[in-house]
């Protein structure tokens, strides 16, 4: 069994431990930018993990405990000292500008398109507003009327909309308030026609998940804790339902281990339900992980106003289904990786529902299935090639298959809000496209200017260019690279390049349009490695980058890294490399494996301590990914891809900047905290080494505002270690 050898941490007053971390930041701030930087002091514990015989130190334990008030002091004089050495690299407050400036020419930007009972909702952001309001048209074409401003909900505080859920009779919409970052919301229902809230008020969930089929309840997420950042927040989280004007203290608890204990689900499992109002019969339930093969169950819909409800199997993570499930007729129709590397749909009937026997629909492709979506009388199937989208639409009466003719190429999904009818919208974007929105009559294969008007022109953008290449890996497997960059590029090594990576959970980075790579027009290659670990290639690609596979991530970003500098796109004193969230692990062990191919790195948000990844508060739903401590094989695989644990006293590491967001529910700030520290404490570079803390943020944001001075300070960042001439400080 594993042992974990209790912290030993020398208590002194707590005044004696902070003196230093003050004094440090501002012997900093007041040396020249390019200097040998004082860091905050960071002291160490004698912490030893031992797993399978094998002991793992970790010096730096202490700072796990965010609660902890010399903790909350060191992330400060970090973030202190990192912003002041921000603050006087030039170009960051100009690329702030620039994209507030590119922003303001934006028409609107529209999401979670919905229509219920004749009543079209949506979140609109116009160009240049912080954040998105929501409005809804009583009918396609009818006047558009502003139902929430989140800006007027609470005085003094910048809310967003995090999530709404319209009724089924389109009368009232349940959402989803929150701020700062904050992934868990305050839930508000609305009356649409009256435009009051009613006093039915839920504190600190996840989100609505769909009405009851008279309007008159509701599903959401609820948690037996408040304390986001305790171990416990995300496990034996529960699915309640809330009849309106009912005690929400007394909710019944609709779908959870507790009050299901038949149905086996674990304390990391989180529950869900809905009613799919195109198949009223059955309410589906769903627990979920980051395991992306499905586990749902089905009841009588009738049954849902009397919980506990008898739940049936409608599918186990052996049945290999991943995405949504759509319903028609006598059948449920899913996307299976079983026996089709890169998907195939298939079919089975509701009642007995088999599998492992079921139907092929549409065999696999060379390309590989994103999602389904279904119309009235279609079910659409959209594809990748990692670059590339495609449509299939499939007669659900017929069964007949055709491919659907677009009118741009790129990026492609489809939505069909109205279950009712045929009526669709197509998304399309790409590097160098920004996204558009078409109206699609199913059933007539025509394609219309969107009543959602997205188009727009950014000056100079036409003189960008992306290119498609693949690169050969450290093991002879050809991994994509996409590069964008502007026109008539000398390959001569000398611009700098930004080398973005992902590579986990079996996501793809396909190609998006955002008004962040303006950067490139001021001679920056732009590159992103769509490595093993990502979904670009299909479940094959994934699994070589899955837990005692993982390194292949890496490995494949470092043999982009080496493409571009043989190729002359950059050189090692102009290279970059960036890595978010999950992407942490690329990014930490890409440095701490080759420090000499790159001038810097940003870890925004990072998992660089993968042996402590389990003891986040959402650590155990994130095992099936990742693995655990607990079991030998994998534990060595999380050694392995641990960037914080292969830090090397006195190596030559690239300049360092760790982003942490302190309202982060998914990655606490220790995790790129505890990296930062570790480096700053054995670089011997010279170069700098510093932790961002967004205090304003969580692990992302809607807010404008905050997404582009945080984005800008890490563009700035690199851009200032590559060399670039714009982000020189003058000392």
């Amino acid at each position: 069994m594993p042992m974990s050898t209790p912290a030993r941490i020398a208590r002194t007053p707590l005044a004696n431990r902070l003196a230093p971390l003050w004094l440090a930041f501002l012997a900093a701030l007041v040396a020249p930018c390019q200097a040998q930087l004082t860091y905050p002091a960071t002291r160490t514990v004698d912490v030893k993990d031992t797993y399978f015989g094998r002991t793992y130190l970790d010096p730096y334990r202490w700072i796990e405990n965010l609660k902890d008030p010399e903790v909350a002091a060191w992330f400060k004089a970090q973030a202190t000292l990192t912003d002041g050495i921000l603050a006087r690299i030039p170009g960051r407050d100009a690329l702030v500008q620039e994209w507030t400036t590119l922003d303001k020419l934006k028409p609107a930007a529209y999401a979670s398109i919905t229509y219920e009972n004749g009543r079209v909702f949506y979140k609109k952001t116009l160009g240049g507003e912080n954040v998105g309001k929501l409005y809804y048209r009583q009918g396609w074409t009818g006047e558009e009327h502003l139902l929430v401003d989140p800006a007027a909900y609470k005085a003094g505080v910048t809310a967003t909309i995090q999530s709404f859920v319209a009724s089924v009779d389109g009368r009232l919409v349940v959402v989803g308030f929150t701020s700062g970052g904050a992934e868990y919301s305050e839930l508000r229902v609305l009356d649409v026609d009256r435009g009051t809230y009613l006093p039915d008020t839920v504190a600190l969930s996840a989100g609505a998940m769909g009405w009851t089929l008279d309007s008159k309840a509701f599903f959401y997420d609820a948690g037996k804790t408040s304390d986001t950042k305790s171990l416990d927040f995300k496990l034996n989280r529960k699915c309640r339902i809330h009849r309106l004007g009912a005690n929400v203290s007394a909710d019944p608890d609709f779908l959870s281990n507790e009050s299901n204990p038949e149905l086996l689900i674990t304390p990391k499992e989180q529950p869900e339900a809905s009613i799919d109002e195109s198949y009223p019969k059955y309410v589906i339930g769903r627990v979920s992980t980051v395991q992306r093969e499905n586990r749902l169950f089905y009841a009588p819909a009738s049954d849902a106003g009397r919980p506990p409800l008898k739940w049936s199997v409608l599918c186990d993570t052996s049945d290999n289904l991943v995405g949504g499930v759509a319903f028609h007729g006598d059948y449920a129709y899913a996307v299976t990786h079983e026996g089709a590397p890169h998907f195939k749909v298939v079919r089975t009937r509701v009642a007995h529902p088999d599998w492992k026997h079921a139907e092929t629909v549409l065999p696999e492709d060379t390309d590989t299935i994103q999602s389904i979506q279904k119309s009235r009388d279609y079910l659409f199937v959209t594809y990748s090639n990692g670059i590339v989208g495609k449509i299939v639409r499939i007669d659900l009466a017929t069964g007949a298959a055709s491919t659907v003719p677009l009118p741009a190429r790129g990026t492609v999904g489809i939505g069909c809000p109205d279950w009712r009818s045929n009526r669709c919208i197509v998304s399309i974007t790409s590097w160098t496209l920004p996204t558009t929105l078409y109206d699609y009559a199913a059933d007539k294969g025509t394609f219309a200017k969107s009543i959602f008007d997205t188009a727009v022109s950014y000056p100079g953008f036409e003189n960008l260019v992306s290119e498609e290449v693949e690169v050969t890996g450290h093991d002879g497997s050809r991994v994509p690279l996409s590069i964008i960059h502007i026109k008539g590029l000398k390959l001569d090594g000398t611009s700098p390049c930004i080398l973005t990576g992902y590579g986990a959970y079996g996501i793809s980075l396909s190609p998006r349009f955002t008004i962040l790579n303006s950067v490139a027009l001021h001679g920056v290659v732009l590159a992103t490695a769509h490595v093993r670990g990502g979904g670009e290639k299909g479940e094959a690609w994934y699994k070589a980058g899955f837990k005692t596979t993982k390194a292949n991530t890496w490995m494949d970003f470092l043999s982009c890294a080496q493409y571009l500098i043989d190729k002359g796109y950059t050189s090692p004193q102009r290279l970059a490399g960036t890595g978010t969230s999950a992407g942490g692990i690329l990014i930490s062990r890409a440095i701490t494996e080759r420090p000499d191919l790159f001038a810097a790195a940003v870890c925004n948000v990072g998992d660089a301590n993968a042996m402590r990844l389990e003891f986040r508060p959402n650590g155990p739903g994130n095992i099936p990914e990742f693995g655990t401590v607990k079991n030998a094989v994998e534990c060595a695989a999380l050694y392995e891809m641990d960037g914080f644990q292969h830090v090397q006293q006195g190596s030559l590491y690239p300049a360092l900047l760790g982003v942490g967001g302190w309202n982060d529910a998914r990655v606490p700030a220790w995790l790129p905290g505890k990296f930062v520290a570790a480096v700053q404490n054995a670089t011997a570079s010279g170069k700098p080494v510093l932790m961002k803390v967004n205090y304003d943020d969580g692990h992302f944001t809607e807010e404008k505002t905050v997404t582009f001075k945080n984005f800008a300070g890490q563009y700035a960042f690199m851009l200032w270690q590559t060399g670039h001439r714009e982000f020189q400080p003058a000392n």
